[in-house]
């Protein structure tokens, strides 16, 4: 038997690569990448789990870390025309380079339906380019959401765009149909983002929608998590304007996670001739993401230079700990959880282990942290005393 998505819906879906490129989707974004085959693991190479052949993987589908586990997600959109002119995309209205296609919530729905049961996908992001105004834009994507969810049946996880300036009853229902939904904000300022997309307002397009979702989910109980995008490197943002909004929608607004994607240029674009963004950049903000959203940091304590922007050769929190602990290490066996969070190699769940295990005996070797699942114990060395002793130099000893 032959895959059944129809040719024609098959090909239009194949060049829809660009979505998977540019739009992460889940809650690693890093780890991110297209998957190899459109098959389940444990499907035999070239079968589909109703023993139907395979066609040639869609670059549209990748790996993705969903709050229920890895899953191979479609990221598709409903159109690649778009009215909009943002300097940076390769969806920019006049751009010629890039092929236009469009697909009614109907076809969409009927092909992530078929790929969902033949086992080639266990999920969906959905965005649109905007054509006919951006209500117009986010009716079609949320008609797509409600055939998978009636018609099919589909009770998976699916991930929605908020397109900008969409109303406060489809975002109201487009987090009662998808787990997830997202608004970019793209630049860390209003002054940013002129730069990168002229037509979109910061205000009231961008952050009321973000206030909207926060208010939807505290007093209707809306529960699907909100996550957002900057594009990192193009205008000429630093680390520090990033993070502090990043911190910001943490704390006031209730975001599950930023995104962070280096900037590439492309071609036939305002921003053609700016120079990519560095890749090690990107994982920077990322973790120091992590520290203000998971650690407990405050954006002033993460070690920015003169430049307001972090180091790249090395991890923001062994950057802190280098200046702040390197000659007042912690003494593990008193110290408290945030005192403990500040230490390179040991993150929440270590310093949950380290609580408990020192009700019991003292912790007085490096092993001990080991027991406790710290793996990266070495790094916490130069930074920490065990029992008034730096495992350190008792391990230059040997």
């Amino acid at each position: 038997m032959n895959f059944k998505v129809a040719p024609d819906l098959y090909e239009k879906l194949y060049l829809l690569k660009d979505a998977t490129q540019f739009e992460p989707a889940g809650s690693e974004p890093m780890r991110e990448s297209p998957a190899d085959s459109a098959a389940v693991k444990s499907v035999p190479a070239g079968k589909t789990a109703a023993g139907e052949r395979a066609p040639k993987p869609l670059p549209c589908i990748s790996e993705v870390v969903t709050p229920t586990g890895k899953k191979p997600v479609l990221k598709a959109m409903m159109t690649t025309a778009c009215e909009r002119n943002c300097y940076y995309c390769p969806f920019r209205a006049g751009r010629s380079r890039t092929q236009r296609i469009s697909f009614t919530p109907d076809e969409m729905a009927s092909s992530f339906n078929k790929m969902q049961q033949l086992g080639y996908v266990d999920g969906l992001f959905l965005s649109s380019g905007i054509i006919k105004g951006s209500v117009t834009a986010q009716d079609k994507i949320i008609d797509t959401a409600e055939i998978l969810r009636k018609k099919y049946s589909y009770r998976g996880y699916v991930h929605l765009k908020i397109m900008p300036g969409a109303e406060k009853d489809q975002i109201r229902r487009a987090m009662q149909l998808a787990n997830r939904v997202s608004v970019n904000l793209e630049g860390a300022t209003k002054e940013r983002l002129a730069k990168l997309a002229p037509q979109k307002d910061y205000w009231q397009e961008l952050i009321q929608r973000l206030k909207w979702i926060s208010q939807l989910r505290q007093h209707e109980r809306l529960s699907s998590s909100v996550v957002t995008q900057f594009v990192v490197g193009a205008v000429g943002d630093t680390d520090l304007e990033l993070l502090s909004i990043s911190d910001k929608l943490y704390n006031q607004l209730g975001l599950r996670r930023t995104y962070y994607s280096s900037f590439h240029p492309v071609l036939q674009t305002p921003l053609e001739e700016v120079a990519s963004s560095p890749p090690q950049r990107e994982f920077r903000l990322y973790q120091s993401s992590f520290l203000l959203r998971d650690y407990g940091w405050n954006v002033e304590e993460l070690p920015f230079g003169q430049d307001a922007n972090l180091r790249l050769d090395i991890d923001p929190k062994q950057a802190w700990a280098e200046e702040n602990l390197r000659h007042a290490p912690i003494e593990i066996n008193r110290a408290e959880r945030h005192e403990l969070l500040r230490i390179p190699g040991i993150g929440p769940v270590g310093a949950d282990a380290i609580l408990r295990a020192r009700r019991r005996h003292a912790l007085t070797d490096l092993s001990h942290l080991t027991k406790l699942g710290i793996r990266a114990s070495y790094k916490s060395a130069p930074y920490i005393t065990l029992n008034g002793k730096q495992p350190y130099q008792q391990l230059t000893l040997f």
